[in-house]
């Protein structure tokens, strides 16, 4: 009889065990941090250019996890300007600011040296693309 009471106590031990391993076990897999759920913001880098109206040049190496170039752009401080019916007007880039109206000047975006066919802020981040604003005179 007393080996059929400590059978009885072993097993329920190890049983004990068994499940407190088990549930550290699945606790642990819903805690991985390298785990993509879909949520996670991935990093994107990509090339962006500013040429001015003398045709100096400069060049910035973005990393973002914005999901367009010019929320990325927006949130480096390297491009401004003011909402409207199509978007995101851009009259400042780099710090450098153009009024159509005063001077003729406005800074066009491109996309692989091609003049875009959409604007900053609805552009998707393509790694392998090299964006630009270039300054035009009218």
């Amino acid at each position: 009889m007393k080996n059929v009471m400590n059978s009885k106590v072993v097993l329920s031990v190890l049983s004990l065990v068994l499940i407190v391993a088990m549930a550290l076990t699945f606790s642990a897999c819903g805690n991985d941090s390298n785990t993509n759920t879909g949520d996670a913001k991935v990093e994107k880098s990509f090339v962006f250019k500013v040429i001015d109206l003398d045709g100096s040049e400069k060049s910035f190496d973005i990393k973002t996890d914005a999901k367009t170039v010019g929320e990325a752009l927006v949130n480096e401080k390297l491009i401004s300007g003011e909402q409207g019916d199509y978007g995101l007007m851009v009259d400042t880039v780099n710090g450098i600011k153009y009024d159509f109206t005063a001077d003729g000047a406005y800074w066009a975006f491109y996309v692989n040296g091609e003049y875009a066919m959409s604007g900053v802020d609805t552009t998707e981040i393509d790694e392998t693309a090299i964006y630009s604003f270039v300054a035009t005179k009218a």
